[in-house]
């Protein structure tokens, strides 16, 4: 089965770098566990909120340059949390990422506060 980005989901890559942006235009395509994004570009204002939220850690998060994405498992018309999910997809992104060129890190990956949904362009080469 094949699936496509839905336009809220399209619509949620504004502003998001072109490079990541064609990252999960292509996992898409390949991707055996079917996705929406739930954000890229945030503004410092809502990176606050999720701090003050405990859902993040840091107000240098790269979503505020678009350097970011965070991608939500859609199944049976709703967003799922199970990890082996977000095993899956990370698989999906990198694969995508590796066919393109484009280096790829993913927060399940992280030591501490692993995210599972996060996808960034590393630091070190979108400075």
């Amino acid at each position: 089965m094949t699936f496509k980005l839905s336009k809220r989901s399209l619509d949620r890559l504004h502003g998001v770098h072109p490079r990541l942006q064609e990252v999960v235009k292509r996992a898409i395509e390949i991707t055996p566990v079917d996705f929406v994004v739930l954000e890229g570009l945030r503004t410092i204002e809502r990176q606050r909120a999720l701090v003050a939220a405990g859902a993040s850690t840091t107000t240098r998060s790269r979503h505020l340059t678009g350097h970011a994405v965070d991608l939500g498992a859609w199944v049976d018309g709703q967003v799922r949390w199970d990890w082996p999910l977000y095993y899956k997809l990370a698989d999906v992104v990198k694969a995508a990422a590796q066919q393109l060129g484009v280096p790829i890190e993913w927060g399940g990956d992280w030591e501490t506060f692993k995210d599972g949904p996060h996808f960034q362009l590393p630091w070190s080469e979108y400075p």
